[in-house]
């Protein structure tokens, strides 16, 4: 190779670096990409909260590692976050029990900066109900959905144009005879006995296009469906109204397939993952499979606390607190789970995890040890591989990216 064809080479491939970190713009243009941003949520008030607020991140994508950028002090508890569809607001819950004097909890929205990621509040308001657990903006972007799990109900918020929040439009409480105290489906020797005095709405998300609004209830066993006037913000009840869980199990996260017509539901108190097929045009779910979310021949004590579905759709995944560890589950070409390994969290008490936007790297806030840790995942077997990594972080109760 003559030294004139190795100059070119050189060239060749500098350029084509050069051009990896850049993305085309409508007109042609070519800009530098934004970088891949993580927000963390956190318990930042009451015994054992650690945390200071919210946190900014940036994300090394080659290596998965977080640095920190910034820190919103707040101590009202944002133990979840979501954010716009567009990318330019994030809302968080306040869980509390107290706002303004009140038996309520709170939602938070923040403008985000788009040059450096910060945050910026804006305006919070009640959430009609103490203790909300999770939130999430419809597609639309009109609407926040909120669930409060001491109250055991969920508010409709509205999103006015500048980005505000505004009172509710609609509030809604769950009623019924609670589960029972120990869950029909506990692995054998659990001695789990928790969130069945009441109702307790855990999650709330609308269904992949946005018709229907799904919510949990971890103490009446329920998956209750909605309507959601996108004009009024008003909540109507599905036919029929909700499907039930086996009694105590606790229904709290869940997610739906990216490109089938199925949803995996998590069980809190049984440690279960429920498959359901589900009908888009008629809002309905009907069950199909159930399995649990931890190993083959786990005896004692657990409680799940998350689930995630890759963006392949070929692996779902589950977290598992006590037990300590993300179950790895293969989905068939049917919409079933069968179980495939998991991995320890190096952590106590995994509240959440999630995988950042390429599907790479997998992030759990292990929430009793002040920390995330990082695994890199094999797209081909869905296995985690421990990076090494801890980023240190008080009482880490979400994560979520740009």
């Amino acid at each position: 190779m003559s030294d004139e064809t190795s100059r070119r080479n050189f060239l060749k491939g500098a350029a084509a670096l050069t051009m990896a970190g850049r993305v085309r713009t409508g007109l042609g243009q070519a800009t530098r990409t934004r970088p891949i941003r993580a927000y963390v949520g956190t318990y930042s008030s009451g015994e054992g909260g650690h945390g200071r607020g919210i946190y900014l991140f940036e994300m090394n994508p080659a290596t998965g590692d977080l640095v920190q950028r910034d820190l919103t002090v707040t101590r009202e508890n944002p133990s979840w976050i979501d954010l716009h569809p567009d990318r330019t607001h994030l809302f968080t819950v306040n869980e509390i029990g107290n706002f303004q004097g009140t038996d309520s909890g709170a939602v938070s929205v923040y403008a985000i900066d788009s040059s450096s990621g910060r945050l910026r509040l804006l305006n919070t308001v009640s959430s009609e109900g103490s203790g909300p657990a999770y939130l999430s903006v419809h597609p639309s972007g009109r609407y926040v959905m909120v669930a409060n799990y001491g109250a055991g109900s969920i508010a409709v918020l509205p999103v006015r144009s500048g980005g505000e929040l505004g009172p509710a439009t609609d509030v809604k409480h769950d009623h019924g005879i609670p589960g029972k105290k120990h869950a029909t489906d506990a692995p054998p020797g659990s001695f789990l006995v928790s969130g069945h005095e009441g109702p307790h709405a855990h999650m709330i998300h609308s269904d992949p296009k946005g018709r229907y609004v799904l919510h949990t209830d971890l103490g009446l066993d329920r998956i209750y469906v909605w309507t959601l006037d996108l004009e009024k913000g008003k909540l109507s009840p599905n036919r029929p109204p909700f499907v039930s869980l086996p009694s105590g199990d606790g229904p709290r996260h869940f997610a739906f397939h990216p490109a089938r017509p199925w949803m995996y539901s998590l069980q809190e108190e049984a440690s279960t993952l429920a498959l359901f097929d589900y009908d888009a045009a008629k809002g309905t779910l009907s069950h199909r499979q159930t399995v649990s979310s931890l190993p083959p021949g786990f005896v004692g004590t657990s409680q799940a606390s998350e689930v995630r579905v890759s963006s392949d759709g070929r692996f779902a995944y589950a977290a598992n607190r006590l037990h300590d560890s993300i179950s790895r589950f293969a989905i068939g070409t049917d919409g079933r789970l069968s179980f495939r390994g998991e991995e320890w969290t190096r952590g106590d008490t995994p509240r959440s995890f999630n995988l950042d936007p390429s599907g790479t790297f997998v992030y759990s806030c292990n929430q009793l040890t002040d920390a995330i840790t990082v695994y890199q995942r094999d797209a081909r077997s869905g296995r985690l591989r421990f990076t090494g990594r801890y980023v240190s972080v008080g009482t880490p109760a979400a994560i979520i990216f740009t």
